[in-house]
């Protein structure tokens, strides 16, 4: 028995699934270039053996308790939040009890490629067997073999990016520089708690930043020099990408004495929503300016209501699995920001959507157009074989292969990373093989595209 037909996911034709394997078969083995995502430097720095399965696999993954939450599992049985589990078996047990709600989910083939592919675990799990799956990835785990290190070699990852805080250290990833371990794992800037008036503790963060930066952040020239100060901070270790997570993509292009008024009022803490928004608008265009003067590529992820339940919120903290996907204006919400940067050379944003109706209509044209534009793949709720189809399918035909940046998991969840990125090349290769069948696309060029959808993309886009 195994729980993955090698099938998966290709075809049902036979001919074009001929075409897909063969596809396929060229860029399995291709290293992984993950240049966006949420694991820990620390795990790396330290290279200290995973705690146990259920830390690993269910408390770090809010797709997993997520679904659980959603049929009435209690997070507090499920332990989310408590840095040191009290029972990690009691956990995994609720976890198995029901892992049949993930049927149909891509993180139903997630969990099973990692069971199969790393603990060869080929029953699929449940209540029966929830004590057995949990006591042989627990043995394992305390192997050389499965520390941090040893599965980022296994895993043929060529690049990890972490996502950070400008209020970080970014220790570990000295500690990770500083070890002279081969692998690359690199931080990328992510401003969220010192750009959004919204982020718990805004003004204390501000403050920090200018502290950490040297710099005076009452003034907005001192903030805009901390920033700055702060990124190249990163880029002495490596980053190569800032990322944004605004509730819109607004982006405004003020005067400088407009701008310094507005941070006035922020800082005060008594500017209204609108003004609120307007300074997030405000900061994405300041972004890119700063994008074309350190040549930082800029992921814009908009279009989520964070933390839409106030009770789990109140509980449990920021990114507990609740939040929803919102329609999004991009063709007026850019226009700012293009109109004064969307022509500069030094310049890449990559864009991403919650809203799938805005591929076609707004995302493709946009990116069809703009030589700083560049769409990045199914994100969030689209990460699934459904969701990577659709969008090939509505972004092709107006904004081509060479206008996408190939795939980021985005995952939290470490032993998903060569999960998610099979299920992307297969994905590619199915899509590429109805081309060719239809006979529009030659084979051997899709040969050639599905080895730059996998991995050639991704480092150019990302400058890795």
């Amino acid at each position: 028995m195994t729980l993955l037909h090698e099938d998966r996911l290709f075809p049902p034709d036979a001919t074009t699934r001929a075409i897909a394997k063969r596809l396929y078969a060229s860029v399995k083995c291709l290293p992984i270039v993950s240049p966006h995502g949420h694991t820990q430097a620390a795990w790396f720095a330290h290279n200290q053996p995973f705690p146990d399965p259920a830390r690993l696999f269910v408390q770090p993954d809010h797709y997993v308790y997520r679904m659980l939450y959603s049929q009435g599992v209690s997070m507090d049985d499920l332990e989310i939040g408590v840095p040191e589990l009290k029972n990690p078996r009691k956990v995994w047990r609720l976890f198995a009890e029901h892992y049949y709600l993930f049927r149909g989910t891509p993180t139903r083939l997630w969990l099973d490629y990692a069971f199969q592919e790393l603990f060869g675990l080929t029953e699929r799990l449940s209540a029966k067997n929830a004590d057995h799956h949990y006591d042989v990835v627990a043995e394992k785990l305390r192997t050389p073999e499965f520390l941090p290190r040893a599965l980022y070699e296994r895993f043929h990852l060529e690049v990890l990016a972490t996502t950070d805080s400008p209020l970080d250290s970014l220790n570990d990833h000295r500690i990770i520089r500083d070890s002279g371990w081969h692998g690359r794992i690199l931080p990328t800037f992510r401003p969220d708690p010192v750009v959004d008036p919204d982020f718990a503790g805004f003004r204390d963060n501000v403050a920090k930043l200018g502290a950490l930066a040297s710099e005076e952040t009452a003034t907005w020239s001192g903030y805009l020099r901390a920033i700055e100060k702060t990124r190249a901070r990163f880029k002495q270790l490596g980053c190569t990408a800032t990322d944004h997570g605004h509730p819109s993509a607004r982006t405004a292009d003020l005067s400088q004495e407009e701008a310094a008024s507005l941070y006035f009022a922020i800082l005060s803490g008594a500017a209204s929503a609108d003004q609120r928004e307007l300074f997030r608008a405000q900061m994405l265009t300041e972004m890119a300016r700063m994008s074309v003067a350190d040549g930082l590529v800029m992921q814009i992820h908009p279009g989520s209501f964070r933390n839409h339940n106030q009770q789990v919120y109140e509980r449990y903290g920021r990114d507990t699995g609740a939040d929803i996907p919102t329609p999004t204006d991009y063709v007026y919400a850019l226009r700012p920001l293009l109109n004064r940067f969307g022509n500069e050379a030094n310049l890449t944003i990559i864009l991403f959507t919650l809203d799938e109706s805005s591929y076609s209509r707004e995302l493709a044209p946009l990116a069809g157009h703009y030589p700083c534009l560049r769409l990045g793949p199914p994100w969030w709720f689209f990460d699934s074989p459904e969701g990577m189809l659709r969008f090939r399918e509505a972004t092709t035909e107006t904004a081509g292969f060479y206008n996408t940046v190939g795939f980021n998991d985005d995952t939290r969840a470490f032993l998903s990373i060569p999960a998610r990125h099979d299920v992307a090349r297969r994905m590619d290769c199915a899509f590429l093989a109805r081309l060719v069948a239809e006979h529009r696309l030659d084979e051997e060029e899709a040969f050639e595209v599905v080895r730059d959808l996998a991995y050639n993309l991704v480092r150019k886009a990302y400058k890795l």
